[in-house]
């Protein structure tokens, strides 16, 4: 069990859980597993960014001299995305990446992210090996001096690299197209401008000017009120939001209804298999995608795979099948394509394209896409672990399950944070659905509740 990663980084309130302190260890720790094994015998390069939290300097510095101090070259690229540095880490043949952001959450947290050599998300062994450096009695990695030391260079030019990767990704402009796109006052904020602008795209930006205490502040993908007013007002055909790290995007229609993951991995989905570009005609998400999104993609002869919850899995299962697309309902989306991990610019720019090339509103290109009607409820138990071993539990889903008979799913799981269990059914109506999950809750409550 890891002590202090959880499913992506170590995060924490800034200055109190996430100490100085302690991201010096993890850059002097981190640093040295994932360079010790260097092949050729050079010095170390790890590239270094943060979003535009006011606690990122902070971290950043305590990181930079935790990595300095164990020899290893520091390329400084600033304020810059998690895809950002994700493929700037594989295009400049480094050893390693750390990205200082704590994505959609709050301004008081943040996150320290490392990325392997290839741009991905590190193992859970490696991430243990870390935490049993950190937790060491006494520090015996090298401390070299002078000529050994690391040192530091200013990258910040490498993001003209990363919108040029970008921009390369789409064969033809996206003129005809009026978009609102929502930064979340985050780390894409200082290049939604230049990558639109050079697409020549119709756009407005809102949520644009962070402050370092204004990131995902009733903004960006897990706030979009404001887009969705703005789509309708301005008479946008499509709003566009990330988060503060930008590897979500979340889109709003022309009717200012929020278009999810979903439905974006439906609509570039359905598009790359029309001209037989959708690897093994085959989409990954995970058990929390929508039963409707199944139905629609069993419709058009597409394969839906799920994964337990965490973009790192469904990354996971890509790579090990070949597969070109994937993502989750959070706007997490895969293209990989061009990219091995979710970007949020990435997707944005792809799902436009889909509306050029098709000349279709959003609402055209889902109008086959029926969601189900979810219910969720959070059920109090003395062990949320142990619900398989309740025959009572077993037999009170599989009694839904076998009344549903097929149009309908039922996704028991317990709480990765709390001691719930979390009790979610989708069905053709809402009441129904939570006939449904009240007959689940009230066997679970009487067998283990508190």
């Amino acid at each position: 069990m890891l002590k202090y990663f959880g499913t992506d980084g170590v995060r924490g309130e800034a200055n109190k859980v996430l100490t100085p302190e302690m991201a010096f260890k993890l850059g002097r720790m981190g640093g040295y597993v994932l360079t010790k094994e260097k092949e050729d015998g050079g010095q170390a390069r790890v590239l270094v960014s943060r979003d535009t939290r006011i606690s990122g300097e902070m971290l950043e510095y305590a990181l930079i001299s935790g990595l300095l101090s164990v020899g290893i070259e520091v390329l400084e690229c600033g304020v810059m995305t998690t895809p950002g540095l994700s493929y700037l880490v594989r295009a400049q043949g480094a050893d390693a990446g750390v990205q200082i952001s704590a994505s959609h959450n709050p301004v008081e947290d943040n996150g320290i992210k490392f990325f392997g050599s290839d741009g991905l998300k590190l193992s859970d062994a490696k991430e243990e090996e870390i935490e049993e450096l950190i937790d060491a009695k006494q520090d015996m990695l090298p401390r070299p001096s002078a000529e050994g030391l690391g040192t530091v260079t200013d990258f910040r030019d490498g993001s003209n690299k990363y919108i040029q990767f970008l921009e390369n990704t789409i064969p033809e402009d996206l003129s005809g197209i009026k978009v609102v796109i929502d930064g979340a006052n985050g780390a894409a904020s200082a290049f939604i401008s230049r990558l639109f602008a050079d697409l020549d795209v119709d756009f407005t930006t809102i949520s644009t000017h962070p402050n370092g205490l204004n990131i995902n502040d009733h903004c960006g993908a897990t706030h979009t009120a404001r887009l969705q007013e703005e789509v309708v007002k301005q008479g946008a055909q499509l709003g566009l939001a990330f988060d503060g790290d930008a590897d979500r995007c979340i889109a709003v229609d022309e009717n200012g209804n929020e278009v999810d993951g979903d439905h974006i991995m439906y609509v570039i989905g359905s598009y790359l298999a029309d001209y037989g570009r959708l690897k093994k005609d085959t989409i990954v998400t995970t058990v929390m995608s929508n039963l409707g999104f199944t139905k629609a993609l069993e419709r058009r002869g597409i394969k839906n795979i799920r994964t337990q919850v965490g973009d790192r899995y469904v990354s996971e299962e890509m790579r090990a099948n070949g597969y070109s697309l994937g993502g989750e309902q959070s706007g997490h989306v895969i293209i990989s394509d061009y990219h091995n991990t979710g970007d949020g610019m990435l997707t944005g720019i792809h799902l436009m394209l889909v509306m050029k090339k098709t000349g279709k509103s959003l609402t055209e290109l889902l109008a086959d896409f029926k969601e189900y009607p979810q219910v969720l409820v959070n059920v109090p138990v003395k062990d949320k672990n142990s619900w398989k071993n309740h025959q009572a539990v077993v037999d009170a889903i599989e009694s839904v399950e076998k009344d549903m008979a097929g149009d309908g799913r039922v996704l028991v799981r317990p709480s990765g944070t709390q001691e719930l269990l979390r009790v979610m059914a989708e069905g053709p109506t809402q009441e129904i659905t939570k006939e449904y999950v009240d007959r689940i809750v009230k066997v679970v409550t009487a067998e283990m509740g508190e």
